[in-house]
Order: C-alpha cells, then structure tokens, then sequence
C-alpha cells in the first residue's frame, strides 16, 4: 500500500487568485494537507482556514510581482497560479493577456529559482485554451520574448491574433507548460496546468457576455452543471504533490466532466 500521498506538512506553498473562486478552494485544500500557504491576490484575502501570510499583488504590473517576491520565503516548494481574469468587457485584451500569461510567467520566473528538486508550479489554464495548436507559431514567438515589457509590446502589436485576450491567453499558459516543463524538470521541478470546464465563480457572467449564452449553457449540459471550485482544488493538489504524481510533467489536465473530449471528437 502506498502511502504518504498528497500530504504537504512541511511544505511552503504560494498560491495567487487565492481571495476567490478555484484559488480559494486550493489555500483551503493545501492548508488541509498541512501545508504553509502564501496566499496572493490583488484583492483582500480572507481566507476559511489559516494561511501563513497573505500578500497583495497586481499580476498584470511587473513591478507589483517584483515586490511579491521579495515578499516569500526563500523556499518555495510549490507554485499554484490560480489568478485570472475574464473575457466579457470588464478587462481589456491586453489586461487579460497581462494578468493570465505574462504576470504568470512573470512571476513563475522568478520563483522557479527558489524552488527546489521536488518541488512543482502548477498553473490554472482554460478548456478555452484548447485551440493552442492553431496559435503555435505567434505563441512561440511570445513565448520567447525575454521580458514583460516585451510580451505587452508584442501584444500591442498583434491585436487581431489576440482577439479578446482569454482564449490566447489560455492558449499561453497550455504552450508554456509544454515548452518550458521539459526545462524545469532538469532541475527536478515539475510543471503541469489543469483546464477547467465552466465552474460556478464570481466570473461566470462575465464569460457568459465574452463567449455568448449558447456556448456556456451547451457545456453546461453536456457536463450535467457546472463545476464547483472545490472540485478543481484537488487536481491542484495532486498535480503538485511529489509523491502522487512524480511522473507527470508538461501536462493541461481538463477538468471538464467530459467536455474537451466532445470537442475532440467534433460533437459539441
């Protein structure tokens, strides 16, 4: 029997979007599991169980990430990048593409030094981002700008690419962990997305205004509801557990009760 699985007691996790939604559920999970949770968002963060420290950070600033992570400790073994922002007027395209890929990798840049042989980065994508391989040759070249003040110019420039920013930005993060996780595993760090179908958060009407009421309510049915937070957390936990999953790398787990398979097999 195996055992030992999914248990963080010991570990130090930072987890950002952790005032609300998908993020909230993981601190509360994590915490659980006895790890010590730094939380991170822009907005106040009250969480149900008792993190270690909460931070405000501003993804789509460069310099709000830079002061985060002069913030944490110096060891981090684990990395869940749960914030995001939604389609659906409130956030520009370049907001969007600002906070959900390059304050991401921003930010997972710069911790990937403190995290050592063992530890994980696990990022919350998108089923929406499912059409990255259409995208494959802008998102490499996105992908290999070398700084955030190149990735906002790089999106200036390529409005029509971009779209409404959401999409392509979850494009991103499913192309990154690709690319970059047979990188980090040289160091023995894994790096690994889930995909969320339509879950019950504070954005949902937001997406309904991007996307459209037929998309949402066809995804909804197909899945039979829409998921709960809760029920994303613990994909979170079992993608950054050493023990549970140490052999799985550069993987976009969809958490979407069936959905993704649907539009694989064009029967949406």
């Amino acid at each position: 029997m195996v055992t030992g699985l999914l248990n963080f007691t010991g570990s130090t996790v930072v987890i950002t979007g952790a005032a609300s939604g998908i993020g909230a559920a993981a601190a509360e999970l994590f915490v659980l599991a006895g790890a010590e949770v730094h939380a991170v968002d822009v907005a106040p963060v009250t969480a149900s169980v008792a993190v270690a420290a909460a931070y405000r950070c501003d993804l789509g600033d460069e310099a709000s990430i830079g002061d985060l992570v002069d913030q944490l400790p110096g060891v981090v073994d684990a990395l869940v990048n749960c914030a995001g922002v939604p389609n659906g007027g409130r956030f520009s395209p370049g907001e969007v593409i600002a906070i959900n890929w390059l304050g991401l990798r921003e930010l997972t840049e710069t911790v990937l030094p403190l995290i050592p042989d063992g530890g994980s980065v696990v990022h919350v994508g998108s089923t929406a981002g499912r059409g990255w391989a259409a995208n494959s040759e802008p998102l490499a070249e996105l992908t290999a700008l070398d700084s955030f003040a190149d990735g906002v110019a790089w999106v200036g420039a390529n409005a029509g690419v971009c779209g409404d920013g959401y999409a392509f930005s979850k494009q991103a993060v499913q192309y990154y962990t690709m690319w970059r996780s047979a990188q980090t595993l040289e160091a023995g760090v894994r790096m690994n997305s889930i995909c969320p179908g339509v879950t019950n958060t504070a954005l949902v009407e937001d997406f309904r205004r991007g996307v459209g009421d037929a998309v949402l309510d066809r995804a909804t049915a197909l899945a039979g509801r829409m998921a709960e937070p809760a029920e994303m957390a613990p994909a979170l936990l079992f993608l950054a557990d050493e023990a549970s999953s140490s052999y799985i790398n550069g993987v976009s787990l969809n958490v979407d009760r069936g959905t993704g398979a649907a539009h694989l097999l064009g029967t949406f």
